[in-house]
């Protein structure tokens, strides 16, 4: 495995969230082909904080971010929490590295000093239709082109609030090559002159540092959402105005991640429309107070999650869809994802863990169960991890989540109070509590009560009597379990054991009224 790009660089990629909210499921996706990638190739993956945009930071976002990538067992090589020899990560600390850089760009002639108050550019937006900040306008405008060099020194002694803009020169075919896409060709002509620094908050904006870090970090390749590809361009033409021309990382643009259903962009909308989450961890927004489901939460295993995004414009080549984490890294390519956007179809999600909570082994899916049981009132120290691994093994290939074993297997800890109506209605007549109480007579004279050895008596009796076997058996299930269904009758009955069966049945004769 190389751990070197085609221009024998080492290979280094980033994930460079913002800590403005939660870190959206298409955001994961993002990160886990990058270190797809990165492992693929032997190479590093970093992990950068951009906090330029002080107005937008959320307390906790940064801690959140963390704990998802660890939670998916996304490895980061370098970054805030990790350290690394090109640090600092966060950009917020930064400051002196940037403006550094504005000042280069500055004293080459590729940027100016713009002046204009956000009340002067609304009047001229508000005057001229598409209204751009360019070659065609900007000796219109108060900066550092249009005004003489004794007011602009003038402004600077004032202490005027200023912006830095990117000077763009019409008439120029800028490429973009892309691992994904091929070449895309922009015209300047349509490029407008960026802002790269505030002296507001003494920060520059995404574009500057964006490309100022790739380029002191080392970043080989650039693998970003679809959404920043009409920033590529710019990029392109800020490596060349600072001479990095020759170091400039790989593009890949991945396709968007769609609503499962209609046009456009995955939102956490259609996750509150539809029923599942578009973050990976909960989130109790520090404003608001609105808390957001997350995938942990829900009960989703970071495998499964894993698998299930990776498949999300992306495919191995096969028709292999099970994956673990190695496999995924032995497999990944950038050669077989998708241009296409990829239909979030989150049905496809549960289907994921459902397998993956097949291929565990019952022990481990008791562990799990034992938090379930505590959050519905179950003393679970009273069940071994035998039963509780029995207990699993009988219902979990009817669960999609580890909540579902409530679901599913609740009976085995509370005896029923209530009886599932339409059963009873179709099940229990006048005849029933007669039955049952002869069923409790075979039942007391099993010599054991395994369920291979008691199923056989149980049903020769019933056999010898003519009784129907439907409904003798399942109003048994009915007065055992309060409603017909669950595993097999008597692998209940044997883990329920003889005392409690029988207490069940004498409850039900005593409560269940026959339909009139």
């Amino acid at each position: 495995m190389t751990s070197q790009d085609k221009s024998g660089r080492q290979v280094r990629v980033r994930f460079a969230p913002s800590p403005t909210g939660p870190l959206h499921i298409g955001g994961v996706r993002t990160a886990l082909y990058n270190y797809l990638f990165a492992r693929r190739n032997g190479g590093k993956m970093i992990l950068r904080i951009e906090d330029t945009d002080s107005q937008r930071f959320v307390p906790g976002a940064e801690d959140y971010i963390n704990e998802a990538l660890s939670w998916l067992g996304i490895g980061i090589d370098e970054g805030v929490r990790e350290g690394g020899p090109y640090g600092p990560y966060k950009q917020s600390e930064r400051r002196d590295i940037y403006r550094e850089h504005v000042r280069m760009l500055l004293d080459s002639g590729k940027a100016y000093l713009a002046f204009d108050t956000p009340e002067e550019l609304a009047k001229v937006r508000a005057e001229k239709p598409n209204f751009q900040y360019d070659a065609s306008t900007r000796m219109e405008m108060r900066n550092s082109l249009a005004l003489p060099a004794e007011e602009v020194q003038r402004l600077l002694d004032s202490g005027a609030q200023y912006v830095v803009r990117f000077r763009i020169e019409p008439g120029r075919d800028v490429e973009v090559n892309d691992l994904i896409r091929g070449k895309v060709v922009i015209k300047s002509d349509i490029l407008d002159d960026k802002v790269l620094y505030k002296s507001a908050d003494d920060l520059p904006t995404y574009h500057l540092a964006n490309i100022v870090d790739d380029h002191l970090m080392h970043i080989s390749h650039v693998i970003r959402g679809e959404e920043w590809l009409p920033s590529a361009p710019l990029h392109v033409l800020l490596y060349e105005a600072f001479g990095w021309a020759d170091t400039m990382p790989e593009f890949v643009h991945l396709p968007l991640l769609l609503k499962p259903d209609g046009k456009g962009k995955l939102s956490k909308r259609d996750g509150d429309r539809l029923g599942f989450p578009v973050f990976p961890l909960l989130w109790n927004d520090p404003a608001s107070g609105n808390i957001s489901s997350g995938y942990r939460e829900s009960g989703y295993l970071p495998e499964a999650v894993v698998n299930f995004l990776a498949l999300l414009g992306w495919n191995p080549g096969d028709d292999t869809e099970i994956m673990d984490m190695d496999t995924l890294i032995a497999k990944f390519s950038l050669d077989h994802c998708s241009k296409a956007g990829a239909r979030f179809a989150f049905e496809k999600g549960k289907w994921f863990n459902h397998t993956y909570l097949q291929a565990m082994s019952d022990e481990s899916l008791a562990s799990l169960f034992r938090p379930v049981l505590q959050r519905h009132g179950i003393d679970d120290s009273k069940y071994s991890d035998d039963v509780l691994s029995r207990i699993v093994g009988l219902v979990k290939d009817r669960i999609n989540f580890v909540e579902d074993l409530w679901d599913q297997a609740g009976f085995f800890f509370e005896a029923p109070q209530e009886y599932d109506p339409k059963a009873v209605k179709k099940r229990w007549s006048e005849d029933t509590p007669r039955i049952m109480k002869e069923l409790i007579g075979q039942l007391q004279s099993l010599e054991s009560w395994k369920s291979a050895d008691a199923e056989a008596p149980v049903l020769a009796w019933i056999t010898e009597n003519g009784y129907h076997m439907g409904n003798v058996m399942n109003a048994f299930r009915l007065a055992v379990v309060g409603a017909c269904r669950g595993p097999h009758m008597f692998d209940i009955t044997e883990i329920l054991g003889p005392d409690e069966t029988i207490s069940r049945i004498n409850r039900a004769i005593e409560n269940v009224q026959p339909a009139v």
